[in-house]
């Protein structure tokens, strides 16, 4: 878990506010293909209600291997490349609530402030999902993912550890929600980010960097 010693004011929030408002107006239009993809099966085989539901940018697209790392555990992999935060809060209504979730587990924002999002619109988006959540699914507990610091980008690293901080204390104050930091075990001792647990590209994670936030994520996915 991440200190937090950070404490956003009044006028810090309403900023946030601001500034998610503005976002979620817009449309996330140059996905509803990928999202199309993604459900294009859901009517004639619909899957399982009640399931564990992966969601959020490439992290979660790649992680082809679900079912053999959480035996026992039903997943279903919403997960669509290079989407931001708000893309999922956009496309809950398909991604997401149809499926009665117990479980929903998100990895999302390392694209947004890679884009130049502030910590506080990450922040501002995080709370427009587990809202339009738990409005639907008043029980249904939403595990946020620290984000990870990925050797290509170092240069947002302060945002990343802010942003974490700050989701991780609006996680503290509501039991339906859990941050799980799978982001402090991907670095050394010295705290530098790990080569070999990353691909060529110096962003997305190998099976090995999967293996790591298996093995932290598991035992908050028993029923």
């Amino acid at each position: 878990m991440f200190p937090l010693q950070l404490r956003p004011s009044l006028s810090f929030c309403c900023l946030a506010l601001l500034l998610s408002t503005a976002s979620l107006q817009a449309a996330p239009e140059k996905w509803r293909d990928a999202v199309d993809a993604l459900t294009v099966n859901d009517t004639t085989r619909p899957p399982p209600q009640g399931a564990v539901v992966f969601i959020g940018s490439s992290s979660i697209r790649y992680w082809t291997t679900l079912a053999q790392d959480f035996p026992g555990i039903i997943s279903i992999n919403r997960g669509f490349g290079g989407s931001e935060l708000y893309d999922s809060v956009f496309y809950a209504d398909r991604l997401v609530l149809p499926y009665h979730p117990r479980l929903v587990v998100l990895y999302a924002g390392e694209n947004d402030l890679n884009a130049g999002q502030l910590p506080s619109t990450v922040l501002a988006r995080f709370r427009a999902f587990t809202r339009k959540i738990h409005a639907s699914l008043p029980s249904t507990t939403i595990i946020f993912l620290a984000i990870k610091e990925s050797p290509v980008r170092a240069k947002i690293r302060n945002e990343v550890l802010l942003t974490n901080q700050l989701i991780a204390a609006e996680c503290a104050r509501d039991p339906r929600c859990q941050f799980v930091d799978v982001a402090t075990p991907l670095l050394d001792h010295q705290g530098q980010t790990r080569p070999e647990l990353f691909r060529p590209d110096r962003l997305h994670l190998l099976p090995e960097g999967y293996a790591v936030w298996t093995k932290i994520l598991a035992p908050y996915l028993q029923p």
